[in-house]
């Protein structure tokens, strides 16, 4: 098999979308509960809404409730999460799920509930994070409810980041699940390929989700075969993106296609083809759509073409 540096890695040329946070976590708080009270009682605290996965935006711009702007709809204590805090101020999400209807909810100025994911690529570095980080939180919570070990329901401890079994005493902590997501390469061009669950026409790179007892490369080099039957060599990490849709870390990589044909051995795929780089540049010309601009798929498109010598 190739060596590793034989493949010329392809270097990332800006951050990833829902990377870049600048939350000071402080972990080492959350379990204060007269720490917290005085944050929730700071006179500049932000909080994050979530309702239904959703997030609350004002045009395209993040929509954050003052602490005082949460009264009319009077949160449980149970729902509040710290985050953390930005340039002095303390910042938590709100879990809003338990309504049914989000007309309640909302502070009369025009704002209104929607998918991050129409807007992440656009938001302000800081606010795409913290929205991201609100949403893993809450969606992680929603699926913890009841303890995995006895059955038992769970609370919220330390601030939200721990789901405690009232069973069974077991904690439950956040999770995300590591997948791969790797741009193919051979010859000067990149294998995209069409799920059916994709938009119409839209190709990108392939993805899958690293399993127990493998590593990242192998999970590389296992995915791209199981896809698409392409065999690959040397594999070069790019840069990794939380992809909070629901819980995953994506890891990216550019890969060295070494065989060209491609044959489907799952129902993972409907479509999978080689793109030159004329092809991705004028991806529409060509009767095809790229990722979304949020998306670490269109990073690691949009750096290989930008690679070229």
């Amino acid at each position: 098999m190739p060596q590793i540096d034989s493949f010329s890695p392809i270097r990332p040329r800006r951050p990833n979308v829902y990377t870049g946070s600048p939350l000071d976590r402080m972990a080492e708080r959350r379990a204060d509960a007269a720490f917290i009270a005085e944050a929730r009682a700071h006179p500049h605290a932000i909080v994050a809404p979530i309702w239904r996965t959703q997030s609350l935006f004002l045009g395209q711009a993040a929509r954050f409730f003052s602490v005082a702007e949460t009264a009319s709809f009077s949160p449980q204590e149970e729902h509040w999460i710290f985050l953390g805090y930005w340039e002095q101020r303390p910042v938590f999400a709100v879990d809003l799920n338990q309504h049914e209807e989000p007309q309640g909810l909302l502070p009369g100025d025009g704002a209104a509930f929607a998918d991050i994911r129409g807007l992440g690529g656009i938001l302000p570095v800081g606010e795409a994070s913290i929205l991201a980080y609100a949403r893993g939180l809450i969606h992680w919570q929603s699926r913890t409810r009841f303890c995995s070990v006895c059955g038992s329901p769970c609370v919220p401890q330390s601030a939200g980041h721990v789901m405690h079994c009232t069973g069974c005493g077991t904690d439950h902590f956040p999770r995300s699940d590591p997948a791969v997501i790797m741009l193919v390469l051979k010859e000067d061009r990149a294998l995209l390929g069409h799920a059916s669950r994709f938009p119409e026409g839209m190709y990108s790179t392939l993805a899958g989700f690293v399993e127990p007892g493998e590593s990242l490369e192998e999970a590389v080099r296992r995915e791209v075969a199981e896809e698409t039957g392409v065999m690959v060599g040397a594999v070069s990490y790019h840069s990794s993106q939380p992809w909070p849709f629901p819980q995953s870390l994506m890891l990216g990589f550019h890969a060295e296609g070494l065989s060209e044909e491609i044959t489907f051995h799952d129902a993972e795929l409907a479509d999978a083809r080689w793109f030159t780089r004329d092809q991705c540049r004028n991806a529409e010309a060509h009767g095809f759509r790229l990722p979304g601009p949020d998306s670490i798929a269109r990073r690691l498109i949009e750096d290989w073409l930008a690679d070229e010598a």
